[in-house]
């Protein structure tokens, strides 16, 4: 008896061992977790005012010529080239430019071209709070 119970665990070992393996289960891919936007770095808080006609045409620090329409700035130690958000405070209404020129104020942390200030309302009270970060 023992004979045939061994030969019968061989033969059910050797079916066992013929078999496919087993179909893997499709699982539906995961949903990527929410990445957390960070809030943008703040560069400088403070005034802004804009320039535009008596300047158009005229040569800016960096060499290019102004356009009052453009979307550029003026700003006291930022490098020319740099696009910065000017975000008016306490509002979501804000405008990307590009450094083109020094500001040698104190009093204001930036210029805007006139075609900046448009785009950010501020064309009539010709100043306003904003905050500057990295675009």
């Amino acid at each position: 008896m023992l004979k045939y119970s061994g030969f019968a665990c061989l033969a059910a070992l050797s079916v066992a061992a013929c078999q496919a393996p087993p179909a893997p289960v499709a699982t539906a891919p995961a949903a990527p977790a929410p990445v957390a936007q960070a809030a943008p770095a703040v560069i400088e808080s403070g005034t802004a005012s804009y320039y535009g006609k008596a300047h158009n045409g005229r040569r800016t620090a960096s060499g290019e010529r102004f356009d009052m329409e453009a979307m550029t700035a003026a700003h006291p130690w930022l490098p020319f080239g740099t696009k910065v958000r000017v975000t008016i405070q306490g509002t979501t209404r804000s405008v990307v430019v590009t450094i083109t020129d020094r500001l040698p104020s104190r009093r204001r942390i930036i210029d805007l071209s006139q075609g900046a200030a448009r785009e950010l309302g501020i064309l009539r009270q010709g100043v306003a709070e904003v905050t500057l970060t990295k675009a």
